[in-house]
């Protein structure tokens, strides 16, 4: 993939980005293809997935047999090659010594940032969740609705491919016809959960996920997405003719050379690249946000890594799209007389109510699992079932002790073994040789896990702002984080606890792992979901929100944010398919501005 040095980047550009993952690359791909000149600044090296990803690979191939290790915290063949919960020379502080009120903050310094190892589950927000604080009371409701935002989650998953079904659901929308690619099959236990949880009321169907289950129409869809604009429906049409679809070969979380999943660096980045108008600038450790004396942002001042030089880009616009700590940072070290408490930061909520997902599980053993037949259970490199939120009317009706959902992902499957013990150690404990041998079969893809993934509300005791003492390698203040869950949560991944050994007792199982936990016992530290937003929340009045209903600060006319800085709210749905829908609404509005020669 083309880089640009520092030196060779262009006198001024249209717009500057900071961050190339999900945001970041959708804006890059609309911008450049509507004919913008822009500039992609990537704080991680450059990454090349077509030669880079290790597809094929057995876990005895790998060093340590591909276990975690402190700089690969995910395994070896994890596709976040630099980063992770810890990153060299850039690190982050904590406000409180306890344990709970910890903030696990999850970087990956690589271009194309963490589109390369999420989870890729594609779920819209739904009506409820646009105005949530309409509904209970509790949090903001965000300036805008889902009809608003429902033409671009559709452009979305057209782009990138989504593969799932219409259930018509509370809450849960469904996809126009033909949009949504046809679902694989569940796995034997995903249908045999399916089948029980009937029992205890809950719902599973199959989940929406960003791989390719056939070949994207490249005849039609470019049309659509681009209508008028022959040259971009050029360009995008041969980008879908190069993904292949997805042949179930190793986990998604690998990164994909044959393009079959979502990822910026597959998807969003070559044709942005094709059009000629896009320069990207690795290494590129941005410090602060540029400005005139009109107000207006004229660049952005970055570190390269490689030199430790200072170095800037100009442009007419520039759009922050660097996950919500990173951009908090960003804002927070643009500090200048005019701005003494950072920039876009009249109102003071900059780094207020950061947000993260619920999260909580329980494993299981499942009898009826036991000596199935062998056979391949790889598929698409995740969950294909999951359970949305299903008590909508009770929780409306008050008869829930919280106010938001959880949705249900599981995990319980005879894929390929990663060459370690490959079932529980106390199912085969004191077994040698041939008995060994027989257990490992027996209990093999008998174990079954359900996970939490529920709505935080947010609060004023979550939130980061810039640590007095601490800087980085660079002499940049960082990050320090404040982090509490309320009530809300707490009884929240209780519930879920209690749900769960349900569904593993229906389905004739006993619980193994966390069956009796309960309220901080239970949930998982703050960040540890990877799904962090807010610090930038949006709203309809400049004294209350950072910025307005186009993700554009209120103080800075020309300064965009477009990660999940901006949300209100965090519903249960994971967050990345509806920033992708809000960079793609932001720059047509750029676009817009533009033409009428107002950036």
């Amino acid at each position: 993939m083309p880089e640009t040095r520092p030196s060779q980047a262009k006198s001024e550009y249209d717009v500057a980005i900071v961050g190339s993952g999900a945001g970041g690359g959708q804006m890059a791909y609309t911008l450049t293809l509507a004919g913008l000149k822009c500039v992609l600044l990537e704080a991680g090296r450059a990454y090349h997935p077509d030669t880079e990803t290790a597809m094929f690979q057995r876990r005895d191939q790998a060093p340590l047999m591909g276990v975690s290790t402190p700089d690969k915290d995910f395994g070896f063949h994890d596709a976040t090659v630099d980063g992770g919960w810890d990153v060299p020379n850039e690190p982050y502080t904590q406000a409180s010594k306890k344990d709970e009120e910890q903030f696990w903050w999850w970087r990956a310094r690589m271009l194309g940032g963490r589109t390369n190892h999420w989870g890729r589950i594609s779920l819209r927000n739904g009506p409820y969740d646009f105005k949530p604080h309409a509904r209970d009371g509790l949090g903001f409701d965000w300036p805008l609705d889902y009809e608003t935002v429902e033409p671009y989650y559709t452009k979305v998953e057209r782009l990138i491919g989504v593969y799932g079904t219409n259930e018509g659901l509370e809450n849960t929308p469904d996809s126009p016809d033909g949009v949504l690619l046809p679902a694989p099959k569940g796995r034997a236990a995903e249908l045999l959960a399916q089948k029980h949880a009937k029992k205890v009321g809950v719902p599973i169907i199959p989940i929406h996920r960003a791989v390719l289950t056939k070949a994207l129409d490249a005849e039609t869809i470019p049309a659509k997405l681009h209508p008028g604009n022959q040259r971009a429906q050029k360009i995008v049409a041969a980008s879908m003719r190069a993904r292949a679809a997805c042949f179930w070969a190793t986990d998604c979380g690998r990164g994909c050379n044959i393009r079959a999943n979502y990822q910026s660096t597959t998807v969003h980045l070559p044709p942005a690249l094709a059009t000629g108008n896009l320069d990207i600038i690795p290494d590129a450790h941005a410090r602060e946000i540029l400005m005139g004396r009109d107000d207006k942002a004229t660049g952005v001042l970055f570190i390269d890594k490689t030199t430790g030089r200072e170095e800037r880009v100009k442009a007419k616009a520039v759009v922050i799209a660097a996950s919500s700590g990173e951009t908090v940072r960003i804002l927070l070290n643009s500090r200048s007389n005019r701005s003494p408490n950072g920039l876009a930061n009249s109102s003071g909520l900059v780094g207020k109510y950061i947000m993260d997902t619920v999260g909580a599980d329980v494993r299981g053993h499942i009898p009826a699992l036991e000596n199935l037949p062998p056979h391949n259970e790889d598929g698409a490199g995740g969950s294909h079932f999951y359970a949305p939120w299903w008590l909508y009317q009770q929780q409306l009706a008050g008869k829930l002790d919280f106010a938001r959902g959880y949705h249900i992902e599981m995990g319980g499957t005879r894929r390929m073994p990663g060459g370690g013990l490959p079932v529980a150690a106390d199912l085969v404990r004191g077994a040698y040789g041939t008995r060994l041998k027989e257990d490992a079969r027996r209990y093999y893809g008998a174990s079954f896990g359900l996970a939490c993934r529920g709505e935080m509300i947010p609060n004023e005791h979550s939130f980061a702002e810039l640590d007095p003492n601490v800087k980085d390698k660079w002499g940049i203040p960082v990050v320090r984080w404040h982090w509490r869950w309320s009530d809300q949560e707490l009884n929240m991944a209780t519930h879920a606890v209690k749900t769960f050994t349900s569904i593993i007792e229906a389905m004739g199982g006993h619980v193994t792992h966390n069956a009796k936990m309960t309220g901080q016992d239970a949930i998982m530290n703050g960040g540890k979901i990877i799904h962090e937003v807010g610090g930038a929340l949006m709203g309809a009045d400049s004294r209350k929100s950072v910025c307005n209903e186009w993700n554009r600060t209120w103080d800075v006319k020309n300064l965009f944010l477009n990660d999940g800085s901006p949300f209100p709210s965090n519903a249960d749905k994971n967050p990345t398919l509806t920033i992708m829908a809000l960079a793609w609404r932001t720059a047509d509005h750029i676009i817009a501005e533009a033409r009428k020669g107002n950036l």
